[in-house]
């Protein structure tokens, strides 16, 4: 049960956020700057690539590991392949998680290690991996971590992650979105320079400025009728969010909000793509989680039973209104079987703020359905 009282009690919210998010997500732009000046102090800016790599392989435990690999594979397109490698093992621990190379890999392509742990010997035998294979290897890990020796033995570019200011947490779980731009933002800034995104330091600033502006509008001071992320976290309350997503980087951004919401809110969800999930999901709309799909519900009494889960849509776009668009067909449907949408569309800007901004409310959205639903604070 969501405590809806909760979401416009801030000093209540910062007692429950125990685990920091919404600091993290308030902190997101912040975390940006910082991430950027760590991979300039690293020499990142001093590179001077012979061309581009034929691939791009990143490795790296974790939700936040997932989301980098998904996010610089969509902003890279067509300009080069990018493959996460998955990791294997018995157990999600540091040290029983194991990473290969494929068998193809060599001196063209391109490793990257992305970490919040560091402490993985899997992470550093890969990095030795690679380099007797000729590929170049940079790793974003926290400062003197096992990692950062195995790297330099590697001949390969470490940058010392970006911590929050005043960061009294632990963030180990790697799923909040403060370790998601720590571990992004080099990132981004070398795809800029080997020529596969665009993400140039003054690109990396405005998406900072945009998190800022967002975190603004989201805060937990900022009440629910006008806050766009608590307005979102009070309508998926008892619902099973199907979450649609259009443009390229909204992809991604979907695939994250569904993985938090399980992760940190323990919500289920789904995500897919348009146009893609009005075939995927249609049949969900029809059947049990429809909702109308009781028509004696309004009658029944309802004190002694747990409410049940209703699908609502959510709706994320990375790009303006206008052209080709899947999501007229989205509402229509959703209309015909009397569900509910949420709509999420960030305002123009580049790519990448956009996706910062798709991002930063949902992630806001997520630490508020955590601290809001009982026994998940």
């Amino acid at each position: 049960m969501l405590d809806e009282s909760l979401l416009d009690a801030p000093d209540d919210l910062a007692r429950a956020d125990r685990r920091g998010l919404l600091r993290g997500a308030a902190e997101a732009g912040a975390r940006v700057r910082t991430a950027a000046r760590h991979a300039t102090e690293a020499g990142l800016a001093d590179l001077r690539p012979d061309g581009r790599p034929r691939a791009v392989l990143i490795a790296g435990p974790g939700t936040a590991a997932g989301c980098v690999a998904d996010l610089l594979g969509a902003l890279a397109g067509a300009s080069a392949p990018v493959h996460r490698l998955a990791p294997t093992g018995v157990a999600a621990a540091a040290g029983a998680l194991r990473w290969t190379l494929p068998g193809w890999a060599g001196p063209v392509d391109l490793l990257l290690l992305a970490t919040t742990d560091g402490t993985e010997p899997s992470l550093a035998t890969l990095a030795e991996q690679a380099y007797r294979r000729g590929c170049t290897v940079v790793a974003v890990a926290p400062e003197r971590s096992p990692l950062s020796e195995a790297v330099d033995g590697a001949h390969g570019l470490f940058v010392p992650m970006a911590k929050a200011p005043y960061q009294e947490y632990d963030e180990s779980a790697a799923a909040g979105p403060g370790a998601l731009w720590a571990l992004l933002t080099p990132l981004l800034l070398l795809l800029d320079k080997v020529g596969l995104i665009t993400a140039a330091p003054d690109t990396l600033q405005r998406v900072a400025d945009r998190l800022d502006r967002t975190a603004e509008r989201c805060g937990p001071a900022i009440a629910t009728y006008s806050n766009p992320a608590k307005t979102l976290a009070a309508e998926l309350a008892d619902s099973l969010p199907l979450i649609w997503s259009e443009g390229a980087g909204a992809g991604p951004a979907g695939r994250r909000f569904a993985a938090t919401l399980a992760e940190l809110a323990g919500r289920p969800a789904l995500a897919h793509e348009l146009p893609e999930a009005l075939p995927a999901h249609g049949v969900l709309l029809a059947g049990d989680l429809a909702a109308g799909a009781d028509p004696d519900d309004f009658f029944r009494d309802r004190v002694e039973e747990p409410q049940a889960l209703r699908a609502r849509i959510v709706l994320l776009r990375d790009r303006p209104t206008g052209g080709l668009s899947a999501a007229p067909a989205a509402r229509e449907l959703a209309l015909s079987h009397d569900t509910a949408v949420s709509e999420l569309e960030p305002e123009e800007g580049s790519e990448l703020e956009q996706l910062a901004e798709l991002l930063a409310v949902t992630d806001f959205a997520t630490a508020y359905l955590a601290l809001a639903t009982r026994g998940h604070g």
